[in-house]
């Protein structure tokens, strides 16, 4: 006796119906695809205890004649496909013909559908009914153009996953987040989502995906989002992928979409919308890609809100991949990551801000008398002098900084603005003939020597002169431990207590040098270097204004104080 059997077709349809449908929400996605499928304009789904009870989907879409609605409930018809070779360029969101008969094997179905443009002027409705996969009754029904399913008592007649359902409320939410999900997929059409007792959404037609993004979320998720501008570009092959063959027309991929600032983060992906050719999916690759955009700009184990639309042709994109549909696989998947990272990451170029000096350069304008206009940006100007300024090459650009940030009654972190403003490009320093010829100077070997001398004291690690850090202009004290600084070179952060040592270590060798240190512990305090006292004096101003504009005064006045103190014991304030 033969121990392998063909299961009946009603076990068949329920294993079937394991893979297509996993909870309430799950029917609701098939149904919503079918409506969309059939060109329906407005899409109403109403719920009952979470979609437990009760499902119902009507739509006004082409709808079905007698015959095409009882050829849905077969196992694999459908309208979409006819040949083996429409499965490689799928442009509908279903297409398998198994979601009806799956959902009719665990519930009671009742189907009511009008065709909208019948062959026949006095052709009556449809309405079919099933429960358990068990066909109840077919009749003809006065019902207006499109289609109506309800499905109840979903999983009845299995229990054991009924059992695995969640709450009404959780339900529900999955129902919500899927049918939000479709909503901004397609703004063109209406959708409502209703229970008994409430009306969770209802969004009219709109022409712009903003627009539906605000009948949606609000105004402020708008306002914290920024657009994504529609990038496109052919698609092209890496190395690990195949080639694109000659008499192929190569496709282009397409862009666009919504994503949040970096200062908005959620703690969870649940604000990440993807689509591809308006279906939803949840890709890894693409998850990956959204990922890659934010690293370095928000801290790990946050996400962003991301609403990211991917178009292109049919035949570069496999549906075909996954029970429910929601995973796709790419033709030339590292083009369409790289494509999607750098779309994001322009993105957030232009909302990230740009530190600047306008409020210290108003004052410093402010305090002198017939001087021009304070300017609102860093003036950079080349730097002249030493090694580099002699043999005639051209050092880095040095910023000029104000003489004392917060000097006209404006405290030091007042002194800084973020502004968006785009940075303006220097000048350029050498002129190039198209023709190929170069028109600079070249440097003698005597000055390309002397540049290589100052290259290499300006290497990491290496100490600065004291004429780099005679004009350093204190910020502040972080922690009682390190002071931020600026000068022409940039951001300084300095450890107190390391250069405290170094201001020892120094003057011993000093003092061994001259004989005058008789072991290691011997430290002759002897005077101050001129670049220290210029740095102390301009702490002490930055820390009396701090006290006089009132920020942070109590804890910083303190601070310094106990820091200036300590140091003063220990052979005066640290310094470079």
């Amino acid at each position: 006796m033969s121990r392998i059997r063909i299961l009946p077709e009603n076990v068949a349809n329920k294993i079937a119906a394991g893979e297509v449908v996993e909870r309430p929400a799950s029917v609701v996605k098939e149904l919503l695809e079918n409506s969309l499928d059939a060109g329906a304009r407005s899409i109403r789904v109403e719920a009952e205890s979470g979609g437990k009870r009760m499902i119902r989907v009507v739509d006004d879409g082409s709808g079905m004649n007698h015959d095409d609605a009882l050829l849905a409930f077969e196992r694999h018809a459908t309208s979409k496909l006819k040949t083996a070779d429409d499965l490689l360029s799928i442009a509908t969101l279903g297409f398998r013909g198994e979601a009806l008969p799956s959902i009719a094997a665990i519930s009671r179905l009742l189907l009511e559908t009008r065709a909208a443009e019948p062959a026949d002027e006095n052709e009556q409705g449809t309405r079919i009914e099933f429960a358990g996969g068990k066909l109840i009754g077919v009749k003809p029904a006065g019902l207006p153009a499109g289609t109506s399913i309800s499905v109840a008592d979903i999983f009845y007649c299995v229990p054991a996953r009924r059992k695995f359902l969640k709450s009404e409320t959780t339900e529900l939410g999955h129902i919500a987040s899927l049918v939000t999900h479709y909503a901004l997929a397609h703004p063109e059409v209406q959708f409502v989502l209703k229970t008994p007792s409430q009306v969770i959404l209802d969004c009219a037609p709109v022409e712009k995906l903003a627009d539906r993004v605000y009948q949606i979320f609000g105004r402020q998720a708008l306002e914290e989002l920024m657009e994504i501008p529609p990038h496109e570009a052919p698609v092209r092959s890496a190395i690990t992928e195949p080639q694109i063959e000659a008499d192929e027309q190569a496709a282009t991929l397409r862009v666009s979409g919504f994503t949040s600032r970096p200062e908005v983060q959620r703690t969870n992906r649940n604000g990440t919308y993807i689509f591809v050719n308006r279906r939803l999916v949840r890709d890894r690759l693409l998850l990956h890609a959204i990922s890659e955009a934010y690293r370095n700009v928000t801290p790990p184990g946050v996400f962003p809100v991301v609403l990211l639309f991917l178009d292109l042709p049919y035949q570069e994109v496999d549906v075909n991949v996954h029970p429910a549909k929601i995973e796709v696989r790419f033709r030339h998947p590292q083009f369409v990551h790289d494509f999607t990272r750098d779309a994001l990451r322009q993105a957030l170029s232009v909302a990230r801000p740009i530190p600047g000096f306008p409020t210290a350069a108003r004052a410093m304008a402010a305090g002198v008398g017939n001087s021009p206009p304070a300017r609102t940006e860093i003036d950079f100007v080349p730097s002249h002098g030493g090694a580099s300024g002699e043999s005639g090459i051209a050092g880095p650009p040095r910023a000029v900084i104000p003489a004392m940030l917060g000097s006209a009654g404006t405290g030091i972190a007042e002194a800084f603005e973020l502004t968006s403003a785009p940075d303006q490009p220097m000048a350029q320093r050498f002129q190039f003939d198209p023709s190929g010829a170069a028109n600079f100077p070249f440097p003698s070997q005597q000055g390309v020597a002397d540049a290589a001398i100052t290259a290499a004291e300006n290497t990491p690690g290496s100490l600065p002169r004291a004429e780099e850090i005679a004009d350093l202009k204190p910020l502040g004290q972080v922690n009682s431990s390190f002071i931020i600084a600026v000068n022409g070179e940039g951001l300084w952060i300095i450890d107190q207590h390391v250069a405290h040592e170094r201001v020892l270590f120094e003057q011993h060798l000093r003092a061994r040098r001259e004989g005058r240190a008789a072991h290691v512990g011997a430290v002759d305090c002897g005077a101050e270097p001129a670049a220290t006292r210029d740095f102390r004096a301009n702490w002490r101003r930055a820390e009396r204004q701090r006290v006089r504009s009132g920020v942070d005064g109590r804890t910083q006045r303190g601070d310094s104080g106990r820091a200036s103190g300590n140091h003063e014991q220990r052979c005066g304030k640290a310094a470079l």
